[in-house]
């Protein structure tokens, strides 16, 4: 039994807290579309594999790819077909932490990209 007082119930905790920032953030006028966030991904995961995007580290990447194949995998279908409503329980888990998780690395690329690529270097905040 998970609680919120535990490492992965605060992670959990967070992880649905900033879906729901995002959510709310994402409709106020002048924020970027769906469409827009997903012109992004393309361009924010070859940034953050050849090292112009240090923002999404290489393990983050990684995670966002393992939730996809989670989610995608015809191995986590036995679960379902042996559990019914409960074995779709960790999918929908996946699903919110995947959905709110791209939502938060594609506005922060969004973000970079519009104050002009800024980096630190030594301490100092440089603009590319």
């Amino acid at each position: 039994m998970t609680t919120t007082s535990s490492p992965r119930g605060l992670r959990q905790r967070a992880a649905f807290l900033a879906l729901a920032r995002v959510l709310v953030q994402g409709r106020k006028p002048g924020t970027p579309g769906l469409a827009d966030r997903a012109g992004a991904l393309p361009r924010m995961v070859a940034g953050a594999l050849t090292g112009r995007y240090s923002v999404l580290t290489r393990g983050r990447l990684a995670m966002l790819v393992l939730a996809v194949a989670y989610l995608v995998s015809p191995v986590d279908l036995v679960p379902e077909a042996v559990l019914s409503v409960f074995g779709l329980i960790d999918d929908g888990f996946i699903a919110l932490w995947l959905g709110g998780a791209l939502l938060v690395e594609t506005q922060r690329f969004l973000d970079w990209e519009r104050d002009g690529h800024p980096t630190v270097v030594d301490g100092d905040l440089v603009h590319a």
